[in-house]
């Protein structure tokens, strides 16, 4: 197992490094030594888990051995949720680490990391669950044990919606008016976080299910409660909103800075944030209202040649794709966006994701491709599933894992002799398209949220509200603040690269990125993508041009494709004659083919496609 020399420190590593890995290590390493924070962006498949695992072992152990055994707190075991965090390990002034995620896949898949290197840990385990409890697991729960709160269902049924529209919205310190008709204020809700906590220890003696339900539902409680009731001036009331639209009852915080200055009270040394996707990475660091000022945007462990990257700013006939507002119900828009995935679905091996920015738009074209027909009555969705076999995203959240199972099963199936592709609304973190479930992401459009959800809607007015009190301060400083505008538009962005970040999962993957949007275009759109993808990027305003590029990429990547590029030929042929007889779809390089070889001023036939072919080889 290599050692390498980072700052000083011996960091074992279970194989020989990266230079990107390195440099992970150096910035993880520099932010514990100098006790400040970090922002660390590298690709998925770059091995960041085990970087930060190595790198963050190795500077604790140079302090001294790990402990072992469990830690008691307070006569409780350590990892309980009422601990509070601890500044140093077993009071003997050594550093401690948490480690933190946001889902079970990805707490697992440290464990797994972690068994990799040569660092061995005592994890302490708490005695109420046998594993991490998230924000959803807890929602689900309350739902389903805990006792019956009619003092506060009642009153907030009370509430009324005064518009269908734009529901119930208030000011943050409305929800002190609300509880105080319940007799909660800081006197009484100390007291009654402290009855809720002893009620949580003794019910933990009690293994029945029903118990340990109940125990969540009231340290949830509990938390919500001190959150509200955390200041004696309720400033930080101001950073939040109650907002009303059925029967919930919503308290909103507009600034993650509230919560992440509990570190500093803690006396926390420094919070080193990583991910795949943290770009664009001022804004991010904006909002959490903390200085970090070690950063880093790692490029990738791949080679130039395992990725394309392309903006197809037009179909096959020319026409431009947008899928903005005023575009979206365009049927001429919703054939050429068809037509484009009946050619992304011939030429791309393996697994095709495309991602909506909506479910309107999926439906929308979905049943526009079924319903359009050529004159030879072969409908676009007839076309696309001669190439590959859909599986298609329900508007059902409860129901996409299943439309997930399909598709991977349905990929897994040797018997089955055919393709598939998955259609689908943006997705975000935990879903791995690794290898041939997925060879190329399609992003149709740009996934703004939507302007009428009453959380984006009060995010905005939050932002822009900020930004008119603190102007004068920032003209003085020079600093920037993010207006609801931008922070709307980023939120576009961070879905565009979560989606994109689907696909080339490792050092040995390959894969195309399609963005099929004339606006990504546009530089300052470019700017906000993922750092490592930005120099593969390459616009095209041909769509020849695309399916050129894109056939040599799978082809002298040493793939074996579905179809031999001679088939490739003969279907072009035959979208020759679809020409002649109907609107252009399927053109292919068809246009390119005919411009490139056509004296100036006249027409000519359609040649053997591989000697256009063999001229465009020598020109590029």
């Amino acid at each position: 197992m290599p050692t390498y020399k980072i700052r000083g420190i011996d960091v074992d590593f279970p194989f020989e490094a990266y230079d990107c890995q390195l440099v992970y290590m150096e910035k993880v390493i520099q932010a514990l030594q100098s006790r400040c924070n970090a922002l660390l962006e590298s690709p998925t498949g770059t091995g960041k888990t085990l970087c930060l695992l190595c790198a963050t072992l190795a500077w604790r152990k140079s302090f001294g051995p790990f402990s072992t055994g469990k830690i008691e707190r307070n006569g409780r075991a350590a990892g309980s949720k009422s601990d509070d965090m601890p500044s140093n390990s077993e009071g003997n002034g050594l550093p401690t680490i948490v480690y933190t995620s946001r889902t079970h896949s990805q707490l697992r898949q440290v464990i797994q990391e972690l068994k990799r290197s040569s660092y061995r840990l005592c994890a302490a385990q708490s005695p109420s669950r046998d594993e991490p409890v998230d924000i959803e697991d807890l929602v689900n729960i309350g739902k389903q044990f805990g006792p019956n709160s009619v003092k506060l269902e009642k009153r907030i049924a009370e509430v009324p919606i005064e518009s269908k529209e734009l529901g119930f919205t208030k000011p943050g310190p409305y929800i002190y008016e609300l509880l105080a008709d319940l007799n909660i204020n800081h006197e009484t809700a100390t007291k009654l976080t402290d009855i809720i906590e002893e009620a949580a220890l003794l019910l933990e003696e009690d293994k029945q299910h029903r118990a340990k339900g109940t125990v969540c539902r009231l340290e949830s409680i509990g938390d919500i409660l001190k959150i509200i009731f955390k200041e004696k001036n309720n400033a930080h009331a101001n950073f939040y909103r109650v907002s009303k639209a059925s029967r919930t009852l919503s308290w909103w915080c507009f600034n993650p800075g509230v919560a992440m200055e509990e570190f500093s009270r803690m006396g926390v040394g420094s919070i080193i944030l990583t991910s795949g996707t943290l770009s664009p990475m001022e804004s991010f660091a904006q909002e959490l209202k903390l200085n970090f000022p070690i950063r880093l945007e790692n490029p990738h462990v791949i080679s130039s040649n395992q990725i394309w990257a392309g903006v197809v700013s037009a179909g096959p006939s020319g026409r431009p794709f947008n899928s903005s507002y005023r575009n979206r119900d365009s049927m001429e828009y919703k054939q050429e966006l068809g037509n484009a995935i009946v050619n992304f679905a011939r030429i791309v091996p393996d697994g095709l994701l495309v991602f909506f920015p909506s479910y309107y738009l999926l439906e929308q074209c979905v049943g526009c491709w079924k319903n359009v027909s050529l004159a030879s009555s072969t409908t676009i969705w007839e076309r696309i599933c001669k190439h590959k076999k859909p599986v298609v995203e329900p508007r059902q959240s409860s129901l996409f894992p299943l439309a997930i199972e399909d598709y991977m099963a349905k990929l897994k199936d040797t018997q089955l002799l055919v393709q598939f592709f998955l259609l689908c609304v943006v997705v975000s973190e935990g879903l791995d398209f690794a290898d041939h479930a997925g060879r190329a992401v399609v992003i149709i459009g740009m996934p703004f949220p939507s302007r009428n959800d009453p959380k984006v809607r009060l995010k905005r007015e939050f932002l822009d509200e900020q930004l008119r009190l603190q102007r004068d301060a920032c003209k003085m400083l020079k600093l920037q603040i993010l207006s609801g505008e931008d922070w709307y538009t980023q939120q576009a962005s961070r879905a565009v690269n979560q989606a994109v970040g689907r696909v080339i999962r490792h050092r040995h993957d390959y894969g195309a990125i399609i963005f099929c949007d004339e606006r990504f275009v546009n530089s300052n759109s470019q700017s906000q993508i993922s750092l490592w993808i930005q120099p593969h990027i390459k616009c095209h305003f041909k769509f020849g041009d695309v399916v050129f590029t894109l056939s040599r990429f799978f082809r002298d990547g040493g793939v074996q494709l579905p179809t031999k590029l001679k088939s490739i030929q003969s279907e072009d042929m035959e979208s020759a004659k679809e020409v002649k007889t109907s609107q252009p779809l399927d053109k292919f390089y068809l246009d390119d083919f005919l411009n490139s070889t056509a004296p100036t001023g006249q027409s000519c036939g359609v040649k053997s496609l591989s000697s256009f072919l063999d001229a465009r080889r020598g020109k590029d």
